[in-house]
């Protein structure tokens, strides 16, 4: 499970610390995806995110916390992202380490992978274009 978003050159984040080094100051823009054991994450978020890091414009760094398996990094991303409830799987667009984007379970649930691929393209080119293009 956790192979299925690192062949895709995600990184893993396992400690609290590592996700505030991903996301200190100037860190640009971070996709973080709480990956989990359900059916959804395997069916369709995390082929979705295979799917959308084809794209052209992509988060500077991507990287991935396990619930129930990464318990602090998880509540370390989880306190960082106010207002938002809980959720697994779920994926976090982080700008300069305050985020700027997020896709919630119920989104994922109710939406097949290509769905949620366009999703995070959307967010992608909205979020993650260079200067120069």
């Amino acid at each position: 499970m956790r192979q299925d978003l690192t062949k895709f050159g995600v990184q893993e984040a396992r400690t609290p610390e590592a996700v505030d080094e991903l996301l200190e100051p100037g860190s640009g823009t971070v996709l973080i995806i709480t990956n989990s054991v359900c059916g959804c994450a395997a069916g369709k978020a995390r082929p979705a995110v295979g799917m959308a890091l084809q794209n052209a414009n992509k988060p500077d760094t991507v990287a991935t916390v396990f619930a129930g398996a990464d318990v602090e990094a998880v509540a370390r991303v989880r306190e960082l992202l106010p207002g938002v409830p809980p959720s697994s799987p779920s994926m976090a667009l982080f700008r300069d380490g305050k985020p700027i984007f997020t896709l919630h379970r119920f989104q994922i649930e109710s939406s097949d992978a290509p769905t949620i691929a366009k999703m995070l393209t959307h967010a992608f080119d909205q979020f993650c274009v260079t200067a120069k293009q």
